[in-house]
């Protein structure tokens, strides 16, 4: 009994000493959730529970490897212990990355979590068949057949994270760092197993928790300059930047919502945020690093070009109206176009307006 309680006291000293700085960061980023009320309830729900699955696997990890000790090795349930506790940590990382993906990017159905479950039930078959891994008798890991499935699952999800998080950016330098951090984290936690081994499993979660923390202190100074409810830039933005750059401004394109009224007056205010959220996706698809869209009020967005030709500026459109064409939503559109920038900022959002108002127009003579 007295030899059961020493190696549990040594257990919580040596997890708090490998793990004091976790600690550190996950009860930094519950007080940071607590104390900001610039992130929407669900999310904030969604990051606590991530926070509490971090914490989790820290205690699995740490366990797992304490038990990998010399002194545990002719134990027989102290080895199939550590193989329950590698099933977990196996289908934990593809749980947690997932769970990253649900949580930080809008919008991102349940589905995502289906490959890592099958994961995990393929981890919970190899704890009596080994196909994944196994302990053998000297306490060592040994992978099975299919043992390098859960890094190419977890590689899969770094991946599709990433390329989403760029695809619905708005392709500005202070949202690309923090998703860069995003993916230097998780590429190292899929690479740096193979080259540090078991050393590396120390510092897996504290790198998962310091660039999610990174993630939302960086997604907190954006909201500076996004538009709270579609993730665009926002007014403030437009003018500001416009005002830097306006030399290289070739072209503003004018877009406006058709019915939003109607989907209020119908269906509530939630519906015509959902419209609003919808059209914006569709905008931040048809937009490449040389285009910025805009929420400048209402159902009223801009897209300013820097240095597009008249060519690309119509590409433009006929992106935009092939996503909003996928939606129950349409839009209308105008845009004004300037070859040798002469033209002021304000005249080339006025005309680019009036054209858009003419499309407009003729939109309500034709579905009256």
């Amino acid at each position: 009994m007295f030899y059961t309680i020493n190696m549990f006291l040594d257990m919580f000293e040596q997890y708090i000493l490998q793990n004091w700085i976790l600690i550190l960061i996950l009860f930094a980023f519950v007080v940071f959730l607590i104390s900001t009320a610039l992130i929407d309830k669900k999310a904030t729900r969604r990051l606590f529970f991530l926070i509490g699955e971090i914490f989790v696997l820290s205690l699995c990890v740490f366990t797992e490897f304490y038990f990998a000790k010399d002194d545990f090795a002719s134990n027989v349930n102290y080895r199939i212990l550590r193989t329950v506790l590698m099933a977990i940590r196996y289908s934990a990382a593809p749980i947690l990355l997932a769970h990253v993906i649900f949580t930080v990017v809008k919008r991102m159905r349940p589905l995502v979590f289906i490959p890592a479950g099958v994961l995990a039930i393929v981890d919970i078959v190899s704890i009596p068949t080994g196909i994944v891994f196994a302990i053998n008798d000297e306490n060592n890991l040994v992978r099975g057949p299919l043992g390098y499935l859960p890094f190419i699952i977890a590689a899969l999800y770094c991946a599709f994270l990433i390329f989403i998080l760029i695809k619905r950016s708005n392709k500005r330098l202070l949202e690309i760092i923090p998703i860069a951090l995003l993916a230097l984290s998780f590429i190292s936690c899929i690479t740096f197993p193979f080259i540090f081994r078991s050393n590396f499993a120390q510092i897996f979660c504290p790198t998962i928790a310091v660039a999610l923390f990174i993630y939302y202190v960086f997604s907190i100074l954006l909201l500076v300059k996004k538009d709270a409810l579609t993730g665009l830039l926002n007014r403030q933005a437009y003018y500001s930047e416009t005002s830097r750059a306006y030399k290289d401004i070739t072209a503003i394109v004018s877009i406006d919502m058709n019915g939003l009224k109607k989907v209020n007056d119908t269906y509530g205010h939630q519906a015509g945020d959902e419209a609003l959220i919808t059209l914006a996706l569709c905008f931040k698809r048809s937009c490449n690093v040389r285009q910025s869209a805009y929420r400048m009020g209402g159902d009223e967005f801009a897209i300013v070009c820097y240095k597009n030709t008249e060519e690309e500026v119509l590409k433009l459109i006929e992106r935009i109206n092939e996503h909003v064409g996928k939606t129950k939503y349409t839009c209308s559109i105008g845009y004004c176009f300037q070859k040798d920038g002469h033209i002021e900022l304000d005249e080339l959002l006025k005309v680019s307006d009036e054209k858009m108002y003419q499309n407009k127009a003729e939109y309500y003579k034709t579905h009256q």
